[in-house]
């Protein structure tokens, strides 16, 4: 159990370990407390990308199955996860982002209410490896992969399936409190339901790939859409 809980924890963790590094960076590097609240946020991007290149080495230790599943054609899985990453992509742009600035203006958060869509920050590139390149692959197999289904060994399929939604929540923390409740809910809820459909991880994982991407163009003003 101890090992199944450190999958849990792990990235959650590595955020916090990662984000106390880098401000801990720019105070010894003369930056006063006023100047480092400023300058953090900057710096996100590289955060992201420095937890999921630490989970990525961890998982090619844990080696992940991407068993195939009901479907005897991967492109046909594919094809279904990229199509539901599309419609959720496009339901995050003209209805979730709103509904997740208005619960943090009316219900309070420890993020400033929008402050989600400042990650790109002025690094495209780095948010681009970290959430494109290396998000999908190393967030599906360690959340719908590895801990789902040695939670499955402890649990019936839907406890494990909702500490795993809870856990993909939990990695988001430092996006806020509701940012973290919504992504746990309806992108790992969307995710752990193409798992359990198609009986692999190329389905969800096709669909994170497709959500990520059309977030990265959306934060980059490449896309006409407005929230």
């Amino acid at each position: 159990m101890a090992k199944t809980l450190l999958l849990a924890l792990a990235g959650p963790a590595l955020f916090l370990v990662y984000i106390l590094l880098a401000i801990l960076g720019l105070l010894a590097t003369g930056h006063t407390p006023e100047a480092v609240a400023q300058l953090a946020p900057g710096y996100a991007p590289h955060v992201l990308l420095a937890v999921l290149a630490t989970l990525a080495i961890w998982l090619s230790r844990l080696k992940p199955q991407w068993h195939t599943g009901v479907s005897t054609s991967l492109a046909h899985d594919a094809a279904i996860g990229a199509a539901a990453g599309l419609a959720l992509a496009a339901a995050y742009i003209l209805l979730f982002h709103k509904v997740h600035v208005w619960l943090q203006a009316n219900w309070g958060d420890y993020v400033p209410p929008g402050s989600t869509t400042d990650a790109l920050g002025g690094a495209a590139v780095i948010f681009f490896v970290a959430n494109v390149l290396l998000a999908p692959w190393v967030e599906e197999s360690l959340y719908r992969g590895i801990l789902f289904e040695r939670l499955c060994h402890r649990w019936a399929t839907g406890g494990a399936a909702l500490v795993s939604c809870i856990a993909f929540g939990a990695l988001h923390w430092a996006g806020g409190f509701w940012y973290m409740v919504l992504t746990g809910a309806v992108a790992g809820g969307a995710f752990m339901a193409l798992r359990l459909w198609r009986g692999n991880l190329l389905a969800p994982f096709s669909a994170h790939l497709a959500l990520n991407l059309v977030e990265f163009a959306w934060l980059s003003g490449w896309l006409p859409l407005t929230a």
